[in-house]
């Protein structure tokens, strides 16, 4: 068991102020009940286990196990926070796993262990195009390790990911799609039985529209490396929406308090994926805003363990 401290390397703009603001603001306005201040003092239980999953600070995970023999059906987490490290003052664990810890403790009550990743991202050294998407693909492989030490039953693993991080998730269930021309391309990548994006557009070419509104800045262009028009073949292979039909099971779920244009960018991915017979559904989580499918403690938690229960058995 390796546990490591980190230390992330970024620089505050007026720019990520301005997300950090947003992100605040957005959440007063929509009513939600879920300050993501307030989230990461949840108290949890620690984690069984913090694994290293490669040799940089940030490659590691939390997994923790409900109680009993196994074997368990394992949910792979993968948090957001706009692609980044950080977003102006907020505290780090707004941006890092610590903001999914509540929600990895609620899954194993629920009898579902759960593998919380932390990975590089932008402000981070390699993070962005392409080692987001290494660490993520290589945080996912190694539960082929992990699983028998552990009980993992990897026939019921899913991918759960918030904002980004559902962009990010909704790839990790299609990479198995890439050209082996890519250099995100990996051999016999883990197959998962279904994902659930909570109030995470997934097409990364689209979410440009929202960038600088949501996050503040051009933070998909600085973390793909470019814009769609310099490079065509990374907004397809980073995201799922380029790698249609994935056939896997896909839920994307909505915060009820969003205005159109966000809406939009759901209802653009569904429509793309049901164009080539991926089953896809959108359920909307009711009066909540951005950070309330995170809460356990918040009603629409209710409906991210209606979706899970619907892709994996639980026991």
């Amino acid at each position: 068991m390796l546990f490591v401290r980190r230390r992330t390397l970024t620089r505050n703009s007026l720019p990520q102020r301005i997300a950090t603001l947003l992100l605040l603001l957005v959440g007063c306005l929509h009513g939600q009940t879920t300050n993501p201040l307030e989230l990461i003092k949840q108290t949890t239980p620690p984690a069984n286990e913090r694994i290293a999953y490669g040799g940089n600070p940030l490659q590691f995970g939390e997994l923790r196990l409900p109680a009993g023999d196994g074997p368990f059906p394992v949910a792979i987490l993968v948090h957001g926070g706009c692609w980044s490290a950080k977003l102006g003052k907020m505290p780090e664990a707004v941006t890092s796993f610590e903001l999914l810890r509540p929600i990895a403790a609620a899954l194993a009550v629920a009898g579902i262990a759960s593998w919380n990743v932390e990975y590089r991202r932008l402000g981070n050294a390699g993070g962005g195009w392409p080692g987001t998407y290494l660490d993520l693909s290589r945080a996912t492989d190694i539960l082929r390790e992990l699983a028998p030490r552990y009980h993992l039953d990897l026939r019921q693993a899913i991918a759960i990911g918030h904002s980004s991080g559902g962009q990010l998730a909704f790839w990790l269930a299609g990479r198995g799609k890439l050209p082996k021309s890519s250099l995100l391309h990996t051999d016999s990548p883990l197959s998962l039985k279904g994902v659930v994006s909570v109030d995470g557009p997934p097409d990364l070419e689209a979410d440009r529209a929202i960038e600088q509104s949501v996050c503040g800045g051009p933070v998909v262009t600085q973390f793909v490396g470019g814009t769609p028009g310099e490079f065509p073949n990374r907004y397809r292979e980073g995201s799922a929406s380029g790698l249609l039909p994935i056939g896997v099971r896909q839920e994307l779920l909505l915060a009820g308090k969003h205005g159109e244009e966000w809406i939009g960018l759901f209802k653009q991915y569904v429509a793309a994926a049901d164009k080539v017979g991926d089953p896809v559904r959108m359920p909307i989580m009711d009066g909540a805003g951005h950070f309330d499918g995170i809460n356990p403690q918040a009603p629409a938690w209710k409906t991210v363990m209606d979706s899970v229960r619907s892709l994996i058995r639980v026991p």
